[in-house]
């Protein structure tokens, strides 16, 4: 496909604005206009709309491929919730309305639904208390992770206790969030099966210990046998524990972290409530909580009297303040309340269900090709090593590529970090028995092509627009301006 530049016509156009009507001001300064028109594509409306939908029919999207980006969750999002979010009852509300107590009696159905949002998720998870207003996971980490410090500045033990533990196989938004919440982060050591080392947890918990971070399931695909020995050693040591809670969609009504005895944990809505996510947004990371660091959710909290009222309430002495502006990413609250109403106490439950059972059984399928350092059934995602195919000169990477030709988007490669040449894959409960067939049959291909011809991994991809890249040269000096050729 030809680039845009190299089409149409000069003086060709799509649309011509009407001549003025009204007398002509120089409202911009002559020194900020152009000496000469911007050297853009002179193409009809045709030629635009063409060269657009070709585009996009290039893009690997979960729309159009199967996309088995482990620990990031790509699966579909049912469109009834995009009509629902997109109704102008809702989009149509200016959000300054949440400022005022005038505005509010004009927002009783939004705030309504925030209300019994908050209710919904805090019975799923087992919390008391929730907040809406982180605009991502990490967001919502942080978040958590500021109420934990709040309670420590509360009781006076926050010049002692500093340190966050957080076990090697954690996502990396972890360490960050904790470090920038004031944090020291101390590393906990994964024992021999994936699972959280309870001797080294021992081993570095002190009365310098404020914390630990923990995510359930984890990212090498595995749920942590001990969870409530663990809470009770960490509480024991006068720390609390918060769960990142972003491979939830394998325990969603099945689990409720609130009863195993985490203090707070984020949601990762994308991941287990089906909205929409790529490119940094848009996202929202709810934060539930116990009664222990209720007091300390941002502001305002939703509230609603006894004759059925929905108010703001803003007098929360203790909160650590607003960490976004007005109440969050509402429309995509809004699609994760419509997807929850609509699957209902059973259909949630098949969600875990469905998940845990689409990883095992690729892990089943794929285990003949492909290395796993822990062989034990798993949970949403299950993990693989490409070590099998390294000493025949092919890496995770060029597996990658190679799916890319095969008509895959490929999994997160080379994490976790505890993993060599890690391959991360999660199917997600959306897809078919027949898509994980001829996914499978794509990666045992690759596997033996890597024994026969390893070149043509090296090669790969060959059927895109683009081949392989130098993607350090790329990143360190990209091209991002189209220059004619000469």
């Amino acid at each position: 496909m030809s680039l845009i530049f190299t089409q149409g016509r000069p003086g060709r156009r799509a649309w011509r604005l009407p001549a003025l009507d009204v007398p002509k001001k120089n409202a911009v300064p002559k020194s900020c206009l152009r000496e000469a028109p911007a050297d853009l594509p002179e193409v009809s409306e045709l030629e635009v709309v063409r060269h657009f939908t070709n585009l996009s029919r290039k893009n690997f999207s979960v729309d159009t491929q199967f996309y088995p980006l482990g620990s990031c969750t790509m699966k579909y999002n049912p469109r009834v919730n995009e009509m629902l979010a997109g109704m102008p009852e809702f989009t149509n509300i200016h959000p300054g309305l949440s400022l005022t107590k005038e505005g509010e009696k004009h927002m009783q159905g939004t705030l309504g639904i925030l209300y019994e949002h908050e209710q919904r998720i805090n019975e799923l998870f087992g919390f008391s208390a929730a907040t809406f207003q982180p605009m991502a996971g990490a967001h919502g980490e942080f978040t958590g992770i500021s109420l934990i410090a709040a309670w420590h500045r509360d009781h006076g033990t926050w010049d002692q206790r500093k340190v966050m533990l957080i076990p090697d196989s954690a996502h990396g938004t972890n360490p960050a969030s904790a470090i920038q919440a004031g944090f020291i982060v101390r590393e906990i050591k994964t024992g021999s099966k994936g699972e959280v080392s309870l001797e080294d947890l021992k081993a570095n918990l002190d009365e310098h210990t404020a914390g630990m971070m923990l995510t359930c399931p984890n990212t090498a695909g595995f749920y942590n046998d001990g969870l409530s020995e663990m809470c009770a050693l960490i509480h024991e040591a006068g720390a609390l524990i918060y769960c990142d809670g972003a491979n939830s969609n394998a325990i969603i009504g099945r689990v409720r972290p609130g009863d195993i005895g985490f203090d707070a944990m984020h949601l990762n809505v994308h991941k287990t409530l089906a909205t929409p996510h790529g490119g940094g947004g848009p996202g929202d990371g709810p934060v539930m909580c116990n009664d222990t660091l209720k007091p300390y959710l941002p502001v305002p909290r939703v509230r609603k009297d006894a004759e059925g009222v929905f108010s703001l309430d803003w007098n929360q002495p203790k909160s650590i303040g607003k960490v976004m502006p007005f109440m969050g990413n509402f429309g995509v609250l809004l699609r994760s309340c419509a997807y929850l109403c609509r699957l209902g106490r059973e259909g949630v439950r098949r969600v875990a269900d469905n998940a845990v059972l689409n990883a095992n059984y690729l892990r089943v399928l794929l285990t003949p090709g492909y290395d796993q350092t822990v062989s034990d059934m798993c949970m949403h995602e299950c993990v693989f090593s490409a070590s099998r195919q390294v000493k025949l000169g092919v890496h995770a990477l060029d597996i990658s590529k190679a799916l890319i030709d095969r008509g895959f988007h490929p999994p997160t490669m080379y994490f976790p970090l505890i993993v060599p040449e890690a391959l991360m894959i999660e199917p997600t409960e959306t897809e078919s028995k027949e898509m994980l067939d001829s996914f499978a049959k794509a990666m045992l291909d690759i596997a033996k092509v890597a024994e026969t011809d390893p070149q043509q991994l090296h090669d790969a991809p060959i059927t895109m627009p683009i081949g392989r890249l130098d993607e350090t040269e790329a990143a360190r000096h990209p091209q991002l301006r189209y220059v004619p050729e000469a």
